[in-house]
Formats: C-alpha cells, sequence, structure tokens
C-alpha cells in the first residue's frame, strides 16, 4: 500500500490523539517536535487574559500518566488536514472536550507536530 502525505500528517495527528486517550507516552513522543509549544488563552477570575503554554515534556507525561485516558467508545478524534505546503502542513484535531488547531514539519522523513493552539469546546 502507498502512503501519501496526508496519510502520515494524518497518522501523527492521530498518533497525538491516541496516546492520550490510551495513556501511551512513547507513542505521544513520536507525534511531538522536542520543541513543540501548545498553547491556550485562558481567562483568570479577575477577567484578564494570559496565554497558557505545555511543552513537549508536559504532553508526554500527561499521556504516559493517563490524564486523558478514555474508553474507545468515547473517543472522539476527528483529523482535517486544512493545507500542505513543502514540508510543513495545518491541521485541525476535534476531539471530546476541545479542538487542536496544528502547525507540523517534516522533520528527517517524518512528521511531526510543532505548534498546537487549542480551545475547550463550550460546556452548553
Amino acid at each position: 500500500m502507498i502512503t501519501t502525505q496526508i496519510d502520515d500528517i494524518t497518522a501523527t495527528a492521530l498518533d497525538y490523539a491516541e496516546s492520550a486517550y490510551e495513556g501511551d507516552g512513547p507513542r505521544m513522543e513520536r507525534a511531538l517536535h522536542p520543541d513543540l509549544a501548545k498553547r491556550i488563552v485562558v481567562t483568570e477570575a479577575d477577567g484578564t487574559r494570559r496565554l497558557s503554554q505545555m511543552s513537549a515534556l508536559d504532553l508526554i507525561a500527561y499521556a504516559r500518566d493517563a490524564h486523558g485516558k478514555q474508553p474507545e467508545d468515547h473517543r472522539q478524534r476527528d483529523v482535517r488536514v486544512l493545507d500542505v505546503f513543502g514540508n510543513t502542513a495545518t491541521v485541525r484535531l476535534e476531539m471530546n472536550d476541545w479542538v487542536d488547531y496544528m502547525h507540523l514539519a517534516k522533520f528527517d522523513g517524518r512528521w511531526v507536530i510543532i505548534n498546537v493552539l487549542w480551545e475547550f469546546k463550550s460546556k452548553e
């Protein structure tokens, strides 16, 4: 079977999602560039806004420690590759409780996640 760039990019996004749902730190590590930054804009109790950030090491520990573990029937992981140009790609990943917008890059022949900007889904 011949895989395409889109297949490879999608597989990386799914490694990220599934590693969180399965509690698989090594799989999460495989999906991420070591210098990854995952960011969200949060609103404090007083109404001020700030940028909160997680690193690749934070996400690997999150997966390893099974903080996002979910049963198979409660795993949303809808991947949409929005754009690919050369060795870069932009992906939208919708999971159970949030949406991630990811930037990926091809390093040493494989796609890895470089940046993630994310937002929690509304509870309404």
